[in-house]
């Protein structure tokens, strides 16, 4: 039995799903080197590239790809560690110089993207800028796979990244890390190894939220700069520094912007659609003047025992 939503509620839960897991990986480089990382989202649209090249020149299904967008993407965002941000690190570079730097990659992120799409319009006749890819998905009664594959992997992360925090000794190591890295390195822990891991997980989360996104949204080179305020607005409400943060973070500003749109359009009329970005702008801007330190900085447990009061 295939269950039914309305359209706006299906837009939401993948959105919302894949918000989540760029929110994931931004948190995970985050609480792990302490650099906003500008160049996130263009990691997401590497992974729409991936699913263009997979149904455009490969003719098979993306899906297929999933693994190849991950490593992709982990491959760019170790790049980015290793060649630029820890040399900097080395250096004692400051916070907003490590965060400029991010910017500069993001830069050559876009161009190299631009530049592999000229490529492909140039050498294989492919419409490589404003696509859409939607056609190539797999339908069940009417309703995009994409609905279901989008919730379903992003569970089965979030599942395998508490497993992975929790019940193995790198878990232990990383958040050893994350707490106190000079504390770890002198019992042992090798830190530059769980950078180099985290920011590979980081990267490759993206690819498969972009490999996805390019299933229900437009492709453009252009796309992750589109959606970096709605990743950032999802960290900081969830909390920097940590991942469960994140996840509430993504569903909830996931779910605000895509049915806030449609509310506002039904409203004021449609020429407010594309103001969308002001939404998660808002929300993270409330955010951070009411509870810098996001939603995982609440004590609901003493929330809990006022409201029982």
């Amino acid at each position: 039995m295939v269950l039914v939503f309305p359209p706006i509620i299906r837009e939401a839960i993948i959105f919302s799903s894949l918000l989540t897991l760029l929110s994931i990986g931004l948190t995970l480089g985050y609480m792990t080197t302490r650099v906003p990382n500008f160049a996130h989202g263009s990691f997401a649209t590497i992974g729409v590239y991936v699913s263009l090249v997979a149904v455009r020149l490969v003719n098979v299904s993306p899906y297929l790809f999933l693994p190849v967008a991950f490593l992709v993407s982990g491959f760019v965002a170790l790049l980015l560690y290793k060649a630029i941000l820890k040399p900097l690190m080395r250096r004692g570079a400051s916070t907003i110089l490590l965060m400029v730097a991010t910017i500069a990659f993001d830069m050559l992120l876009i161009a190299s993207l631009n530049i592999f799409a000229d490529y492909l319009s140039r050498a294989h006749r492919i419409t490589s800028r404003y696509f859409s890819l939607k056609a190539a998905d797999i339908r069940i009664e009417g309703i995009p796979l994409v609905f279901y594959v989008a919730p379903i992997v992003a569970a089965a992360l979030i599942l395998t990244f508490y497993i992975l925090l929790t019940k193995t000794k790198f878990g232990i190591a990383m958040r050893a890390t994350i707490e106190n890295p000079a504390l770890a390195g002198v019992v042992g822990i090798n830190i530059d190894l769980v950078y180099t891991v985290s920011w590979i997980l980081a990267g490759g989360l993206a690819g498969i939220a972009g490999l996805l996104m390019s299933l229900w949204f437009v492709g453009n080179p252009d796309l992750g700069t589109l959606i970096l305020v709605s990743i950032f607005s999802a960290s900081i409400v969830g909390g920097l520094l940590n991942i469960y943060g994140a996840i509430l973070g993504g569903f909830l500003v996931g779910f605000a912007e895509v049915i806030g749109t449609s509310r506002l359009a039904s409203l004021l009329g449609v020429w407010i659609i594309p103001y969308r970005p002001v939404i998660p702008l808002l929300i993270m801007v409330i955010a951070l003047l009411t509870i810098p330190g996001g939603l995982s900085s609440i004590r609901w447990s003493s929330i809990a025992k006022l409201w029982r009061r």
